[in-house]
């Protein structure tokens, strides 16, 4: 979800699935200000929501950012019969800690 959604989200206040696990951090005071301001223009969406939401939205884009590396394997063909090569970069690698990291934060909050 684009950051613009995000604002007509926090009207409907749906609530993500949590983890029982608290990060703590440490924000600056301009960042925290935003923050508090953010909350404040949406009633009902706490400050530790938009922090939620804004931390998820980011790790969405770093995500999508991290680059395709061209490995020499052939996996599959497209549509039009061209190769697409397996990805050697750290999006395979990264995809799969996630999935570890998944499961394991699954099975402590079920």
């Amino acid at each position: 979800m684009p950051f613009k959604d995000l604002l007509s989200s926090w009207k409907k206040l749906e609530k993500p699935q949590l983890t029982e696990q608290e990060y703590g951090v440490n924000l600056s005071v301009e960042d925290a200000a935003r923050i508090h301001a953010f909350s404040e223009l949406h009633p009902g969406v706490s400050v530790e929501r938009v922090i939620t939401d804004l931390l998820a939205r980011s790790l969405d884009e770093l995500e999508a950012a991290m680059p395709y590396v061209a490995g020499d394997k052939i996996i599959r063909e497209d549509d039009h019969g061209d190769p697409i090569y397996e990805d050697v970069g750290l999006t395979p690698a990264f995809l799969e800690l996630v999935r570890k990291h998944r499961e394991s934060l699954q099975k402590a909050n079920p």
